[in-house]
């Protein structure tokens, strides 16, 4: 119900009314005015209510009179009567109807009642009541209540004195509400008050309103009393005091500062009368020191308690609220309050000033302030930076003297166990002590001083407790510990406070940016600068002194409370530093933080160096020297764990206590929240992880996470079960701080990552020296930041990978494993690792992410090479289908293999190769196949495992067959990649440089293949090349058509040719020395047993290839330009094998000339023969018709066809082939010339005394070569000159003439008994043969080579006796050659062959051919026939001699034959004289032959004999049919000869070794008698044309008989002197011989005309009758028989003389 409600008003009427009767009655009696006063005023009331409507008005109108009747009652001093007015004068001040003079008027009674001491409480109501409720008061009389109230404040009772208290103080403030109500009034109209004129007059309050005016003059009378001086304003003060005064100026400063603040007059105050006043009372205490002597010269004034205190509270507020007005001021206070925490002040002004600067510290913006106004100016004082240094002063301070100066402190005992209990007993705080607690109590203890720590205030508020002790005083007793703990809690605020401001601002300030940004997204966002400033100048200087303080309290805490607020501290302002950039305040928190983390005095470099920068600077602040305490190694903290320290050299053990865990924790709990500020501190952070993590021995395990190692790591790990249960949150957390570093930004991440490097190069350092166990902490932990940064891996990559490649090269393996474990982890990840845009679409980070992979094969350490193959192995298996431009550097990789590497590094790379080669080709860029051959190829040459080799070389087939499948779509690739090659080639002014240039893309490749192959055919190892060569001229027979035409140009010179060389030089440089073993066990075949035989079959391999290409492929090589070249250089080739001292190499070599010269073999079939008897020139047999193996039939027309048009008239132009007819003759006499070089060069007997080992070509060689001349003459006859067949002669003499070795006769003659040719010798003859058939049916100018052909075949003929010599080399006969079986390696024998069978078929030859030629001019005139006779004389004079029987017999047949043959000739050219030479030859040969010198052998047959003599008779029989009749035709000497020969012929002497039995078949009589027939026949014939002839006959015949005359003498002779004796042999053979001629003789001339016969011979006839009839006496029965033969005939001639005819003699 409000006041001025009806019922209120009605209501207040009936009161007043009551009160008025009350009083009328009271007063009744004693005071009877006052009586009639109150019934008047009764009266009066009813009237007001009667008239007005507005009654409350009405009454304050008449207030005066309304009040009058209580005043006067009041006036009575009954203290019944004055109480009843006093109540009502207060209801009618409540009701607000009391007017100014009126008040007047009541204040002036209340006055008297005071001054008279009455009613005293009542008094302060009413005043109270009048100032509350309404404002009539003013001015003087307002300044008279309020004297008042102060009077009654100093009265003597004690309630009265704290009443009044009271109600000054709500009466100072009502006046200052009632300003502030008035300004709040007056707030909308503008006033210009006058300037203030300087403080002349300190009333001049003209320019306020009415309530400031009092406001005013209250304060300043206010600041008056205090000073001890006179009031303006409040007059009539008896007494005051300075506690109350302060305590009231404190309220007023603190409730109202708006009212100094809008108010110059009350700023002014405040400036001039205030802060003067603080500062002078402040005096006694600024100059008072503890301990100075007494003797000083001018007493000084002790401060004290209470003025003091009030004074720090009044300086509070000052700063609290007027730090704006009062910046000097407040220097000076701030600068006092410093100066009181020095220990040299009392302690109970240590600690009132310490919970001052707590209150300031707990006020952030304010420090913000102090900062702005005094550090940031210059020439100030640094105020905010002496605080802090002032706090950790008087903190270290208390460590140094403890309780200095107070008597009254209890030192607590050392335990710790009491905290005071003086301070209990004075209230003081944490008061409850740990009396009934068993828990240790908190403190610091520190070099042996022990301080507890209480709660002294809640965190963030500055709750003081002696700035509280306005009752007190005198000084309190200060508990131990209590300074400590409020210091410590105004740090704690400090930091709190400072941090949450700026990161507040910080905070609003990133969200405006980022608004910013999204606003403007094209504009830079500029931060203001002032505010940056501010809040750097404020952490520069705060940190210094926050350190000092906190490193010290955090060493000496034993509390984990309290570890933990100081750690708290320690890292917001790390955090905070690092977040505005500041590094050395940064790194200096989190060094502390580092080295409480480690045990005591633990050498760690990068934290010593740290703090060697700090504490070289001792902060000197106003005197105040600020040290950076160096920790104390004593603690009493719980040790949980030993460890050896990570050091190079082995030291002791070192220890970590639960403190240190905790500080490890914040450290981890520091990099993990804050990583993003930590910049280059990380490298301290991290340093000391990898101490900690190394001395708790957590070792890593996959993916790079820590994990606990084994118990038994290392025999000084001691863990205590407490740090156990620790150790896998600590590795978790470790983990995830690692794995938090995702949400760094990317410079943030790279000083991550520089600190891990350089802490893994420290690490290195440590690890190179020794084989200690490594610190692996940095490769760890840099694999695990990679792996769980990999949507951005490229920024830190190169960093990485880098860093962990040196890593991989450490000479410690267990770091190097790590190294590569890490980093091929990350590689394998990265590949794996979904990214945006996916690696297909973004090859430079494909290629980014493989490098290092490549960049692993410079290390030489093989485990490395190992995990860096089988990792390959892994991403081929995992993401080989995604590689794309990977491809070459993972090939690359794979390729780089080195021999010295080793075995098991090569068996795993060459397993990336065949999964490469069998999965991936077709997904791998064509591009790359190149590199695929090239890498193939590699493996093949490496040495170390031949399996591997040989394998590698199926790869390059399988290649091959990929090229050949996929060709389409290689070539299609390969162009389009080629014309963006050639386009950036242009532009960049260069020509595109690839190997083998200008050939097309796709054939590039396969001469790649070719050219590693090759490679590959020349390698040390046999089985490698005699793989790669089948290979190689596989893949060139399978699919060399699909090269385009110039690039068989290249295929043939750059891979074939250069092959061929290669093999060439390497064949003839190879080593003869014999090889053991082939390694391991194996045994090597005889054949393979040097390195010169192994070549020679690569060399035979290569050669046979480079043929068959040239066979198979010879349509498309003659398209080429220079097949010519090639050709002759394939045929130098082949000469140089077939010269090689190798048999197998030459024999191989001919083969390979076989092979080429077959390409064009004539058709041997029968339709060849068909053509030739059509006389189809030759040229028009299809060289390609015969389609061999491989063979492309390109020409579609058929023979026929052909053949058709040619006999058709239609051949204008030259039939298909013609045009190459010319190329084709140079290439078969470019082929006959090396033919001719290599049979001479190998048939060239040695020169000089040969040497045991020269070489001798083999049998099967020189048939090879022999064999080839025939198809060769094909294509060569046309200009087959002389000259030519000279040189064949040569070859084919040399050939035949070729001795074999002993140990291979057995295989090339089965047995000597044999008579069989040698291959060798039939090739000779075929190809003599061969020439003699082509002159047969060739042209005239042929013939001429007729005779040489038979020169050729003679020297043959003679082989038969005199076997040619080879140079000057012994040779045995074949017969007597020992077989060397037994000594398989002994050097062999030559053994000359058995030339019989050779030369007689030779002899059959000349025979045959002579049988056709004889008639032909060149036979006739190079006297043919003459020299077959000469030939022929040699057997037919050796005879019996002869190596074979059979071959005289031959020579005799054949001469009968060839002269059955030539004699007519020669008679049809008697008068040319080309054949005089032949006769004398002739009869030479027959007298040879038939009188020979031989004998014949022992144990010839009867039989045999007699067919022996039957030979002879026939050639008897031939002069007496062939020659003798045609005697007019030959020369005469000639037949001279043959009379001779005949004559000698009829008288055998006889053979000495017949036996008696055989004697009558041995003397050849048949023979004798033919000669004897002959001779006669020829003596007596009548168709003697000349007397000589006759002559000749006679005179053979006179000889015949006058021989025959001295036998028988002789014999008759011998007979008779030998007696009894029978006489020799011989002579008995002779004259049984003699006999039988004669009887011969005699019947000759019984069948001869008599008149044939000359008178003489007749006469010689008869005279030897007598010796005839002598011999009768012989004792021998065969002269008997024989004698009686002879003596027969005689009876024809005994007839009776006619007459005696006298003949003449001549």
């Amino acid at each position: 119900m409000s006041i001025s409600s009806p019922e209120a008003v009605k209501k207040l009427l009936e009161n007043m009314q009551t009160d008025l009767r009350s009083l009328s009655m009271e007063c009744k009696k004693k005071f009877p005015p006052v009586k009639e006063a109150a019934e008047s005023g009764i009266v009066k009331i009813k009237t007001i209510a009667a008239r007005n409507t507005d009654i409350l008005a009405a009454l304050k109108e008449n207030s005066l009179e309304v009040v009058q009747p209580f005043l006067m009652g009041c006036g009575t001093k009954e203290p019944k009567i004055t109480q009843l007015c006093l109540a009502a004068i207060q209801r009618l001040m409540s009701h607000e109807v009391v007017s100014e003079a009126a008040a007047g008027n009541i204040i002036n009674m209340l006055w008297q009642l005071m001054e008279n001491g009455l009613e005293e409480l009542k008094l302060l109501q009413t005043v109270l009541v009048l100032l509350t409720t309404n404002t009539v008061v003013h001015d003087e009389v307002l300044s008279k209540a309020i004297v008042l109230c102060f009077r009654l404040h100093f009265t003597k009772d004690n309630i009265t004195n704290n009443t009044a208290a009271a109600t000054v103080r709500q009466v100072v403030t009502v006046v200052f509400e009632r300003m502030v109500a008035e300004d709040e009034r007056c707030k909308g109209i503008v006033e210009h008050p006058p300037p203030v004129q300087g403080n002349t007059n300190r009333r001049s309050v003209s320019t306020l309103r009415p309530s400031a005016k009092d406001a005013y003059m209250l304060f300043q009378d206010l600041c008056q009393l205090v000073n001890a001086d006179a009031p303006y304003w409040l007059v009539g003060m008896t007494e005051m005091t300075r506690t109350f005064g302060l305590e009231l100026l404190e309220s007023v400063l603190n409730d109202f500062p708006g009212v100094f603040l809008q108010h110059q007059e009350f700023s002014f105050l405040l400036k001039e009368r205030v802060c003067p006043l603080v500062i002078k009372l402040f005096s006694p205490n600024i100059k008072f020191r503890q301990g100075s002597s007494a003797s000083s010269p001018a007493p000084v004034e002790k401060p004290y308690f209470p003025i003091c205190m009030r004074l720090l509270r009044v300086v509070s507020v000052l700063i609290k609220h007027f730090y704006g007005l009062l910046v000097t001021e407040c220097e000076i206070f701030l600068s006092l309050l410093v100066k009181f925490l020095d220990g040299e002040k009392p302690q109970w002004l240590r600690a009132v000033a310490v919970e001052s600067v707590h209150r300031l510290c707990v006020q952030p913006h304010l420090l913000r302030s102090f900062c702005q106004s005094y550090d940031m100016k210059q020439h100030s004082t640094k105020v905010f930076r002496d605080i802090v240094n002032a706090l950790g002063s008087f903190i270290q301070s208390l460590f140094i003297v403890p309780n200095a100066g107070n008597s009254t402190a209890v030192s607590a005992p050392a335990g710790g166990s009491g905290s005071g209990g003086q301070g209990a007993a004075q209230g003081g705080p944490g008061a409850g002590g740990v009396s009934g607690n068993l828990t240790t109590q908190a403190a610091f203890e520190y070099r042996g001083t022990w301080i507890p720590l209480m709660t002294v205030s809640v965190q963030g508020s500055a709750k003081a407790t002696y700035l509280e002790m306005l009752d007190k005083v005198e000084p309190p007793s200060i508990p131990e510990g209590y300074a400590m703990s409020v210091a410590f809690s105004a740090l704690l605020d400090l930091v709190r406070g400072i941090t949450s401001m700026i990161e507040r601002e910080l905070a609003v300030e990133e969200e405006v940016a980022a608004e910013f940004r999204d606003t403007h997204p094209d504009q830079q966002w500029q931060p203001q600068p002032g505010v940056h400033l501010v809040w750097e100048e404020m952490v520069s200087a705060c940190w210094c002194g926050l350190l000092a303080a906190l490193s010290l309290l955090l060493d000496a805490s034993t509390d984990e409370t309290a570890t933990e607020n100081i750690l708290k501290a320690e890292l917001t302002m790390a955090s905070l530093c690092g977040r505005l950039g500041l590094v050395t305040p940064r790194d200096a928190f989190i060094t502390a933080i580092c080295k409480a983390s480690l045990p005591p005095h633990y050498a760690l470099t990068v934290l010593s160096s740290n703090a060697a920068n700090l504490s070289g600077k001792a902060y000197s602040i106003q005197g105040q020297s600020v040290q950076i305490i160096s920790p104390s190694s004593e603690s009493h903290q719980q040790v949980v764990a030993v460890g050896q320290p990570l050091t190079s050299q082995p030291q002791g053990t070192v220890v970590l206590t639960a403190k240190n865990i905790q500080c490890m924790r914040t450290l981890l709990n520091l990099a993990h929240c804050h990583g993003a500020v930590l910049g280059t501190s990380w490298q301290l952070v991290l340093a000391t992880l990898q101490h900690l993590v190394w001395i708790l021995g957590l070792k890593p395990g996959m993916g790079g996470a820590l994990k606990p190692g084994r118990a038994v790591e290392g025999p000084s790990t001691v863990l205590t079960t407490a740090v156990m249960t620790d150790l896998p949150v600590i590795s978790n957390i470790l983990s995830r701080l690692f794995e938090s570093s995702q949400y760094l930004d990317d410079v943030s991440l790279h000083h991550l990552i520089n600190a891990l490097c350089s802490l893994s190069l420290e690490a290195m350092e440590m690890a190179s020296g020794n084989n200690k166990e490594p610190s692996l902490f940095a490769v760890a932990k840099l694999l695990e930041t990679g792996l769980v940064n990999m949507d951005r891996i490229e920024i830190l990559w190169r960093p990485l990978t880098g860093h962990l490649l040196e890593v991989c090269q450490h000479p410690n393996s267990r770091m190097r494993e790590w190294g590569a474990e890490a980093l091929t982890a990350l590689i394998k990840a990265s590949l794996a690792y979904k990214h945006d845009p996916p690696l297909a679409q973004n090859p430079r980070l494909q290629l980014l992410l493989l490098n290092p992979l490549k960049e692993l094969s410079n290390v030489l350490h093989a485990d490395i090479r190992q995990k860096q193959l089988e990792s390959v192995l892994q991403i081929l298996q995992s993401q080989g289908d995604s590689l794309g431009p990977g491809w070459p550097l993972v090939l690359g990789v794979i390729g780089a293999i080195r021999n010295d590497q080793g075995e098991s590094l090569i068996r795993t790379a060459f397993q990336c190769l065949q999964l490469v080669v069998t999965d991936f080709l077709p997904a791998m860029p064509c591009t790359c196949l190149q590199i695929v051959v090239d890498v193939a190829g590699s493996f093949g040459l490496q040495n170390q495992e031949l399996n591997i080799s040989l394998t590698s070389i199926g790869l390059l087939w399988n290649i091959s067959d990929y090229f050949f499948q996929r060709g389409e779509a290689i070539i299609q690739d390969l162009e389009r990649e080629e014309e963006a090659l050639q386009k950036q080639a242009q532009e960049k002014g260069e020509t595109l440089n690839r190997p083998f240039h200008p050939a097309p893309p796709f054939d590039c490749l396969w001469l790649c293949l070719y050219a590693k192959l090759g490679e590959m055919c020349v390698d040390p190892r046999p089985a490698v090349r005699k793989s790669a060569g089948q290979t190689l001229f596989s893949t060139i027979a399978a699919h060399g058509t699909l090269l385009q035409q110039p690039t068989w140009h290249i295929v043939v010179w750059k891979v074939l040719f250069q092959l061929l060389g290669c093999v060439r030089t390497s064949s003839t440089t190879a080593d003869k020395e014999k090889i053991e073993s082939g390694g391991g066990n194996i045994l090597i075949h005889h054949s393979r047993d040097t390195a010169e035989k192994q070549w020679a079959e690569t060399w035979v391999l290569t050669l046979a290839g480079v043929a068959r290409i040239f066979n198979t492929r010879r349509y498309l090589l003659q398209q080429l330009g220079d097949f010519f070249e090639a050709w002759e250089v394939l045929l130098n080739h082949i000469q140089s094998a077939a010269l090689s001292k190798n048999n197998e190499v030459s024999l191989a070599a001919l083969k390979s000339f076989q092979e080429i010269l077959q390409i064009v073999t004539p058709v041997r079939d029968s339709a060849g023969d068909a053509f030739a008897a059509m006389g189809v020139p030759p040229v028009l047999i299809d060289p390609f018709s015969a389609s061999g193996p491989g063979r492309p039939l390109v020409r579609s027309d058929s023979l026929v066809e052909r053949l058709t048009r040619y006999n058709g008239a239609e051949l204008q132009a030259p039939p298909p082939g013609e045009e190459s007819a010319l190329e084709d003759s140079a290439l078969w006499w470019s082929a006959w010339n090396t033919w001719y070089r290599t049979g001479t060069d190998s048939t060239r007997p040695p020169s000089g005394p040969t040497e045991k080992f020269s070489f001798i070509p083999s049998q099967p060689f020189l048939t090879a070569l022999i064999q080839i001349f025939p198809a060769l003459y094909q294509h060569i006859k046309a200009n087959f000159s002389m000259e030519d067949l000279k040189k064949l002669g040569v070859i084919l003499h040399g050939a035949v003439s070729v001795p074999i070795s002993s140990d291979a006769s057995p295989f090339i003659l089965p047995s000597y008994t044999e008579a069989v040719l040698t291959s060798l010798q039939e090739a000779v003859l075929t190809a003599l043969d061969v020439l003699q058939k082509a002159i047969c049916v060739g042209p005239e100018n042929l013939q001429v080579m007729y005779p040489a052909i038979f020169e050729q075949l003679l020297l043959f003929v003679e082989f038969s006796c005199k076997p040619p010599q080879y140079g000057r080399m012994e040779t045995k006969h074949v017969a007597n050659a020992k077989y060397n079986q037994i000594q398989l390696f002994a050097p062999a024998e030559w053994v000359a062959l058995n030339y019989v069978p050779f030369a007689e078929r030779s002899l059959e030859v000349v025979v045959d051919l002579y049988h056709k030629t004889a008639c032909h001019k060149a036979v006739i005139n190079e006297k043919v026939l003459q020299n077959i006779i000469k030939t022929l004389r040699m057997p037919l004079g050796l005879k019996y001699s002869c190596p074979s029987e059979s071959t005289w017999k031959l020579a005799v047949s054949s001469l009968l034959k060839v002269l059955s043959i030539g004699l007519p000739v020669a008679r049809q050219h008697a008068l040319s004289g080309k054949f005089d030479t032949m006769w004398p030859e002739l009869a030479n040969a027959f007298e040879d032959f038939l009188f020979t010198k031989s004998t014949p052998p022992d144990n010839v047959s009867i039989q045999e004999f007699q067919k022996n003599e039957a030979v002879d008779v026939e050639v008897v029989q031939l002069i007496s049919t062939e020659i003798l009749p045609f005697a007019n035709f030959i020369p005469k000497d000639f037949v001279g000869q043959i009379m001779t020969m005949l004559n000698r012929g009829s008288i055998h002497s006889q053979s000495a070794s017949f036996t008696e039995a055989e004697i009558d078949v041995r003397m050849r009589e048949d023979f004798s008698k033919v000669c004897f027939e002959t001779l006669l026949q020829f003596s007596f014939s009548n168709k003697v044309s000349t007397p000589q002839e006759g002559y000749i006959s006679r005179m053979a015949l006179s000889v015949l008989l006058k021989r025959s005359q001295d036998v028988l003498r002789r014999y008759v002779e011998d007979e008779r002197l030998s007696g009894r004796c029978p006489l020799p042999r011989q002579q008995v053979t002779e004259i049984i011989f003699v006999l039988k001629a004669i009887s011969t003789l005699m019947d000759s001339l019984k069948k001869t005309q008599p008149e044939n016969v000359d008178g003489n011979t007749w006469a010689q006839v008869i005279a030897l009758y007598p010796t005839l009839v002598e011999c009768i006496t012989c004792s021998s029965p065969e002269v008997s028989s024989a004698l009686k033969e002879a003596l027969g005939p005689f009876k024809d001639f005994m007839q009776p003389p006619v007459s005696r005819v006298q003949n003449g003699e001549s």
